[in-house]
């Protein structure tokens, strides 16, 4: 079986809630690696079963912000392993791929926290623990170039694929497509371009400005050996001193997985060639998504 695009997984911290995985603030989806790994290993393998080709790793709330400074300082590194390990027991000698998440370790949709000095040494605990496992890396949910910029440097000359993610407004115009910085994605694409990134995506925005985004970054990248890729929130608009995973926002019921699929199928026109899900966006949804883009 081929497929005409890659399909990512979807959302982690809510499928583990709904599997009954532990799970509360302020640790989120660490919990669950703290008290349960084997329910992350469940997770990522009901992605792989749905279709997935590149699942991400549980590590997206091992940042002070979920877990507290003083464990971030004893256990981070360990459970930055730890995820890695499960994402890979889970793929066993399957075909996936397992890409390790590197958050805004300083605060999601929060430009105006992001410290280089402070972020970097963070930043480096998960890439050591994260590294013996993974096959590319995924700076995902950025809200400004200077993140992606800090993470191509703290990685230095790794050779694994580095994909860089960003969020973005989804508060405005949906034609219009910024970061939260206020940063264009046009600019964003000349960065992955810059920073010498595999994939540039988008991520952890309503699927309604994703298009505008995806148009803007195949006009910069054009021929270069960039992909473009999306996977969206379903949950609506966040106000703009939103903190992301700061609880259980709903989630939009329009947002179902033909219609998810629907809106798959406009990326993929204007350029997109990875695709999957990510708050709210469940294995249903990326069934569909493989279904839909069988070869």
């Amino acid at each position: 079986m081929t497929r005409s695009i890659t399909v990512l997984d979807g959302g982690t911290g809510r499928e583990l809630h709904r599997v009954g995985a532990p799970f509360r603030q302020p640790e989120w989806s660490a919990l669950a690696l703290i008290e349960a790994p084997d329910a992350v290993r469940q997770v990522h393998a009901a992605y792989l079963a749905a279709g997935a080709d590149v699942i991400t790793s549980n590590s997206y709330a091992l940042t002070p912000f979920h877990i507290g400074a003083a464990r971030f300082a004893t256990d981070g590194g360990r459970l930055a392993d730890l995820a890695g390990r499960m994402g890979r027991a889970a793929i066993g000698d399957g075909p996936g791929r397992l890409a390790g998440s590197l958050p805004p370790v300083l605060g999601s949709y929060r430009p105006d926290l992001f410290d280089p000095a402070k972020a970097a040494p963070l930043l480096r605990t998960l890439v050591d623990g994260l590294a013996p496992h993974v096959d590319l890396w995924l700076a995902e949910t950025l809200s400004s170039l200077a993140e992606a910029r800090m993470v191509r440097e703290v990685l230095g000359p790794d050779p694994r694929p580095l994909w860089v993610s960003f969020t973005l407004k989804d508060d405005g115009d949906p034609a219009v497509a910024v970061l939260r910085s206020g940063e264009s994605a046009a600019d964003a694409a000349r960065t992955a371009l810059a920073i010498g990134a595999q994939t540039l995506l988008f991520n952890c925005s309503q699927p309604e400005v994703m298009l505008a985004a995806v148009t803007a970054a195949r006009a910069v990248i054009g021929q270069a050996p960039v992909k473009i890729g999306v996977y969206a929130n379903a949950f609506p608009p966040q106000r703009p001193d939103a903190q992301a995973n700061d609880g259980l926002d709903p989630i939009r019921e329009d947002l179902d997985p033909p219609h998810y699929v629907a809106f798959a199928r406009a990326w993929q026109a204007a350029g997109a060639e990875v695709i999957g899900g990510c708050c709210g966006i469940g294995p249903a949804h990326i069934r569909a998504l493989a279904d839909a883009f069988e070869a």
